[in-house]
């Protein structure tokens, strides 16, 4: 396939089972469109292979649309034949993997099981008494994360035990998304990154010969663009009654970001909204994020949106659909969208800086080995106000700490924000040592702050530079 992009470690790691004789067998898992089925349609070029995706039908048609895919793959030459039941069709594609290596995909699993409770167990016996003994790489894969969490991975699963890996695919990181746009400005990567949160299909729409303007104006301001109904789609797929669902993403998306102050907004139950949230957390849509250092503490949950596209859409696209939908939507975009598209990139900017602290320390670029970051958030007991630290490195092992701040403005990082910076060192845990002040920018720095860095353990880190241009 041409065009594809990254996920080198994961094909890797699949081409070592490949390598390996006997029975294979890994789990793939990821939320829509993060590209499961391009990544497995990549790996098996070259290869012996029975693909088959399963529908929202029933078992009959499901076992009827595999039993061709396994007789043009294995026997074309047997054309016609049927499988009366999975127990056939699956010792006829075990005896054909005796002794060739042959690769079974079921992609969209979740459907062919909920649609026949037992497959999980003939796939089970099946795997013990016969699939063992061949050369079979086994591959279940779904969309579906808590299905495929509880009912294939858990221990409670008739095939717990089975799995030789599991793969849970997840978004592009901000450096892999750009690959998508390898000749747009380190600000355009970072936009086109920020309004896709790094999921594959959305990426893979992005024309490089428009602008990033023009690219978004068809994408997600034209209601003939894919991104314009996208959110609701995916919600359509996920859930059955999306009203409440759209309802709280609405909320979160707003600035509520406690239960109660979701449940007052959406006048829904607290406890409707608690499983609602956590069903949007399991997908990927939401995430409960904790003040670090402070997880225990339970008055510091919080709720957002993990998933950049839907905060963008809620922003900046459901609330505008009538101008859009009269055809008018570059006008919007132009007055309303575009003017404010550095503010609605600090949060993600927050989260491309946090990765790039996390990859600064594992490359030994740091004082100190960051494994873990994470944001903070609380009371100022000097100033008694509520503040916050953008980027927060710790090095467990060693009790040591790096504070970040991060600016995607128009506009130079100066000594007022690290003096900022430099007062809220003592609200974290008192346990950690600050070695540095990490100070990432879009428009560059005072020549204050680059005079000062090494004498204030100070690194400033221009946008450019996060993308490997100094």
């Amino acid at each position: 396939m041409c065009n594809f992009i990254g996920r080198k470690r994961e094909l890797d790691a699949m081409s070592d089972l490949y390598n390996r004789p006997g029975f294979q067998m890994t789990v793939m898992y990821g939320r829509r469109r993060v590209g499961k089925s391009t990544l497995l349609q990549r790996f098996v070029e070259g290869k012996k292979a029975i693909y088959y995706t399963a529908i929202r039908s029933s078992s009959q048609r499901n076992l009827e649309l595999l039993g061709n895919r396994v007789i043009e793959a294995l026997a074309p030459e047997m054309k016609g034949l049927s499988f009366q039941s999975y127990e056939q069709l699956f010792s006829f594609v075990g005896q054909r993997c005796c002794d060739e290596r042959i690769i079974f995909i079921i992609d969209e699993f979740p459907y062919m099981a909920e649609a026949d409770k037992s497959l999980l167990s003939v796939i089970q016996k099946h795997i013990d008494t016969e699939w063992l003994q061949g050369n079979m790489y086994l591959f279940l894969c779904g969309s579906s994360v808590s299905f495929m969490e509880d009912e294939v991975l858990s221990e409670k699963s008739p095939l717990f035990g089975r799995r030789t890996s599991q793969i849970a695919l997840k978004p592009f990181n901000y450096l892999e998304a750009a690959e998508f746009v390898p000749n747009y400005s380190a600000v355009d990567k970072a936009i086109v990154y920020g309004v896709t949160g790094g999921i594959a299909k959305y990426l893979s729409l992005f024309d490089e010969n428009k602008s990033l303007d023009e690219n978004l104006q068809n994408l997600f301001f034209s209601n003939f663009g894919y991104m314009y109904e996208e959110p609701i789609n995916i919600l359509t797929q996920e859930f059955r009654n999306i009203s409440s669902y759209n309802a709280i993403i609405e909320a979160v998306a707003s600035g509520r970001t406690r239960l109660n102050e979701i449940a007052d907004l959406t006048k829904l139950e607290t406890s409707t909204v608690s499983h609602a949230a956590a069903n949007l957390v399991e997908t990927g849509i939401l995430k409960k994020e904790y003040a670090i250092t402070d997880e225990s503490n339970k008055k510091k949950v919080r709720y957002g949106l993990a998933d950049h596209m839907f905060r963008f859409w809620y922003q900046f696209v459901a609330p505008h659909m009538d101008i859009i939908d009269m055809g008018h939507g570059n006008v919007h975009y132009e007055n309303v969208v575009k003017p404010r598209i550095s503010h609605y990139m600090g949060e993600v900017f927050e989260d491309m800086c946090r990765f790039y602290t996390m990859k600064l320390g594992v490359e030994g670029k740091l004082p100190c080995l960051v494994s873990k970051t994470g944001k903070w958030w609380g009371t100022n007991p000097h100033k008694k106000e509520e503040t916050d630290i953008d980027v927060v490195g710790l090095d467990i092992v060693n009790k040591q700490a790096v504070l970040g701040e991060c600016k995607f403005k128009n506009e130079i990082f100066d000594k007022k924000v690290f003096d900022q910076l430099k007062e809220r060192h003592g609200l974290i845990d008192n346990r950690y040592r600050v070695v540095k002040y990490l100070l990432f920018s879009k428009s560059g720095f005072s020549d204050w702050i680059l005079e000062q860095q090494d004498k204030e353990d100070i690194l400033p880190i221009e946008l450019e530079g996060m993308y490997g241009r100094e």
